[in-house]
């Protein structure tokens, strides 16, 4: 297995600037990880390097880390941001879901603590341009990885009708989810729905006039299905939470921050029912009222932590 990781040969000045991101319940992973020098620790989801950065100075001088990105364009900008702690990361092209091998290979196996944040990232949501949001007008695509053959575009425009409503139900909780799929059906016809602001638009008509202007948008859940689909994001947080313990140092602690009921309900039923872990939290941590008037897009985000016993 190769490796994509700091030493690739990927220029850095070629990355634009890093976008301005606040991350989520900073101070809490930071307390719930017990960073400290000298630490082991890993975080499965860089995204812009917020969380890393901030390991990396708490556990200074002589802590480590590995971070997991594997949206090559999210993983140079986070390089570029880590700069400042060369020698002490290595930052791998890779989905968490493969944790284990990758941290066997790296030969950075027990670990002191595992960060793993399951939002969306502000860089794919508002500058990678792959159509993530409903209120852009971007390229249907939703890869994570461009390595992935299938987009959020094929899943549109070829899924049959009934198994298309299927992935809204149960990937977005969707309770239009017919409607919605049947103007999808409809639409398509004459048509290829090519953008998100296309996609966003059948939707809006698709729901009852009642729930249009209501404060959330009617086209977030068939957005966040088809992202999960296309990312296979349920299959890898499962394969994760299986085999995330086996990484862990005894007394060493899992954090996990997620932002809807889907991954929510899979960490906690996975926390509770593996002998490994013992549960540190029996309610989920949420952010207090300043950090969402700071920072709006943290008001659903629940962290979990168990500990390696």
């Amino acid at each position: 297995m190769k490796i994509s990781s700091n030493s690739q040969g990927s220029s850095l000045n070629s990355v634009v600037e890093t976008p301005e991101h606040e991350s989520v319940l900073l101070d809490e992973v930071l307390h719930w990880m017990r960073v400290r020098p000298g630490g082991l620790y890993v975080d499965g989801t860089v995204g812009l390097g917020g969380h890393s950065a901030a390991i990396l100075e708490h556990s200074s001088p002589d802590g480590f880390l590995v971070g997991f990105e594997w949206d090559e364009a999210s993983r140079l900008l986070a390089l570029k941001r880590l700069q400042r702690f060369k020698g002490r990361f290595v930052l791998v092209r890779e989905n968490f879901a493969r944790m284990g091998e990758v941290l066997q290979e790296l030969q950075k196996i027990p670990v002191t603590a595992i960060l793993v944040d399951l939002g969306l990232s502000s860089y794919l949501l508002e500058g990678s341009g792959r159509g993530f949001s409903f209120l852009r007008d971007e390229v249907l695509d939703m890869r994570m990885d461009d390595r992935f053959e299938q987009t959020a575009r094929d899943l549109v425009n070829t899924l049959p009708v009934p198994l298309l409503e299927e992935l809204l139900r149960s990937y977005g909780e969707e309770r239009f989810a017919r409607r919605i799929a049947k103007a999808i059906g409809e639409r398509r016809k004459s048509k290829p729905i090519e953008t998100s602001k296309q996609l966003a638009e059948v939707v809006w008509r698709a729901v009852p006039p009642s729930v249009r202007y209501k404060r959330l948008h009617p086209a977030t859940r068939t957005f966040q299905a088809l992202r999960i689909a296309v990312n296979r994001e349920l299959e890898n947080l499962k394969r994760f939470l299986e085999t995330a313990p086996d990484c862990l140092a005894t007394g060493g602690r899992l954090v996990v921050i997620s932002f809807h009921s889907l991954e929510d309900r899979l960490v906690k039923q996975a926390f509770k029912a593996d002998k490994r872990l013992k549960v540190l939290t029996k309610k989920p941590i949420v952010p207090s009222a300043e950090e969402v008037r700071r920072n709006p897009r943290s008001r659903s985000a629940k962290l979990r932590v168990a500990e390696k016993i």
